[in-house]
């Protein structure tokens, strides 16, 4: 299993880097606009429709996302999108949470196939124009839920149940901890420490996600990144709790060792359009 994983994520980076690194930025939008197409089949399959309706769905993304890029919207400013975008992932994502994995299967399917696809939609979106504002932005984005997970992963094996007596959502995710939570906040801290550092060392053209807040202030910059790698999480519970909705481990086997692409994205659903909310606010 360790080797395919591996093996796995060598061909990602070979594919994901020099779309990324690429001078003009729609290269990594396609790649892109390819993984979030393979993410809306997996979300036809969770939610139970045939494989027809499944190739529909991803159908449907890319048509919304490509119209989206032939209308100018990736270099275009959407404040208001990203607000509502990042005002809706924190409520619908609390009352989902708060409805647990019962709840889900009472959403009519259309309303649950029309909302992933939207967050499909505007996760790309997202991405696609923190890339056109720079590559140390989109990766510093990105860095922020590698690390929070990362952070998260070890301080749960280390210190899980030591400290909080309750799980963090044990009827739908047992295995993550209160403690992993802290773990992955504090993580966040210290990668964006280290990145402003950074980039003020190497005097970055572009300033990372990390400096364009802290141009705003420190106490902001440490509330926004708590409230990033919160919302990391809540990505991660909703699509454990569609899931579990599903009696399935995986969104699908398309990612040998890693399983599918929502597995992989999950928590960049919520946290992209909330960077690009907090980028927009702080533009204007």
């Amino acid at each position: 299993m360790l080797k395919q994983r591996i093996i796995t994520a060598l061909v990602l980076l070979a594919i994901l880097l020099p779309a990324m690194l690429y001078h003009d930025p729609g290269a990594f939008c396609a790649v892109a606009l390819v993984m979030i197409a393979a993410g809306a089949w997996e979300w036809g399959r969770l939610n139970g429709c045939t494989q027809l309706t499944s190739w529909l769905a991803a159908f449907a993304c890319v048509l919304l996302c490509g119209l989206s890029w032939a209308a100018g919207w990736l270099s275009a400013p959407l404040n208001g999108l990203w607000i509502a975008a990042g005002g809706a992932w924190v409520l619908l994502g609390a009352w989902l949470l708060r409805g647990g994995v019962a709840h889900w299967s009472t959403i009519a399917r259309p309303m649950r196939l029309l909302g992933g696809l939207l967050a499909l939609w505007l996760a790309w979106l997202a991405m696609a124009q923190a890339r056109i504002i720079g590559v140390n932005f989109l990766l510093s984005v990105l860095a922020l839920v590698w690390v929070a997970d990362i952070f998260a992963y070890f301080a749960g094996r280390t210190w899980g149940g030591r400290f909080a007596k309750n799980k963090l959502a044990p009827s739908i995710s047992p295995g993550k901890t209160w403690e992993g939570v802290w773990g992955g906040m504090v993580g966040v801290l210290l990668l964006a420490a280290a990145w402003v550092a950074a980039d003020r060392f190497w005097a970055a053209g572009v300033p990372s996600f990390y400096s364009h807040l802290a141009q705003r202030g420190t106490w902001l910059l440490v509330l926004a990144l708590l409230f990033m790698a919160t919302m990391s999480v809540v990505g991660d519970l909703v699509e454990s709790l569609i899931k579990r909705a599903a009696g399935v481990k995986d969104s699908s086997a398309l990612l040998p060792g890693h399983g599918g692409v929502l597995d992989r994205v999950d928590a960049l659903l919520p946290t992209l359009p909330l960077a690009m909310m907090l980028y927009s606010l702080g533009a204007t």
